[in-house]
């Protein structure tokens, strides 16, 4: 990678995230991290408002902005691939809102690009989630999204029913399969349940029903017990 285009997607890569660290720069872009604080200082005086120091993280000041982005054959065709997924093993709000930012994204490509990627030999027949598991998959989203606890009615893999109050964390696709981690109140402790055996989800009423982050209870926690160290470094930056 040419060090200008280094440097552009050290500026995308920080205006994307609200706290962009050093190592995380230099696994995104494999470089040194030595390089990464090299880069940033030009950058800064460059004029470019990148707010923080090494060791700590990076932010991006409030008004700055770069002109629109061009994508690359591949990238498009990735986008496409992406799309045509995501219809068929999303839930139904996230399955429509990919196609219409798609229309928009392929209707400013140059022609060849636009061509191929509209021609991109990936599809996913409309053979993925059922109905119903694509709508708890909605709910459970907007609750991890909102932070707001659920009472699930669970049966497990020997068919034990169960009831649960928890706080959703993420839902995580396993290929046909989603699972919701969540930390679980009767528990007081991290829980992953298969979503196509929910049989029943409801939000938590009242002023009880919304939940903040507390160290040990959130998804970054949840990552950090079960990911080796090694990899932590790797995925983590995605989560906090």
């Amino acid at each position: 990678m040419r060090r200008a285009d280094r440097l552009f997607q050290i500026v995308q890569l920080i205006r994307g995230r609200r706290l962009t660290t050093a190592a995380f720069l230099a696994q995104r872009l494999e470089v040194s991290e030595r390089t990464v604080y090299r880069d940033v200082a030009d950058l800064q005086h460059q004029g470019v408002p990148i707010e923080g120091e090494a060791g700590v993280g990076y932010r991006l000041g409030a008004g700055f902005d770069l002109p629109p982005l061009m994508f690359t054959h591949d990238e498009a065709r990735a986008l496409v691939a992406s799309v045509r997924m995501a219809q068929v093993w999303q839930d139904p709000a996230l399955a429509r809102a990919p196609q219409v930012a798609l229309g928009k994204i392929l209707s400013v490509l140059p022609v060849a690009a636009r061509v191929a990627a509209q021609s991109m030999a990936v599809y996913a027949p409309p053979i993925g989630l059922e109905p119903a598991v694509q709508a708890t998959l909605q709910t459970l989203r907007e609750a991890a999204q909102a932070h707001h606890k659920l009472r699930l009615q669970y049966s497990d893999a020997q068919d034990q029913p169960s009831e649960r109050t928890v706080r959703p964390l993420g839902c995580f696709y396993w290929g046909k399969v989603w699972t919701l981690v969540a930390w679980c109140e009767a528990r007081h402790a991290f829980r992953s349940f298969r979503i196509d055996r929910m049989v029943e989800v409801q939000a938590v009423e009242g002023a009880g029903g919304a939940f903040r982050d507390e160290p040990g209870k959130t998804l970054a926690d949840f990552l950090r017990s079960v990911l080796p160290i090694d990899e932590q470094a790797r995925f983590l930056p995605y989560f906090e």
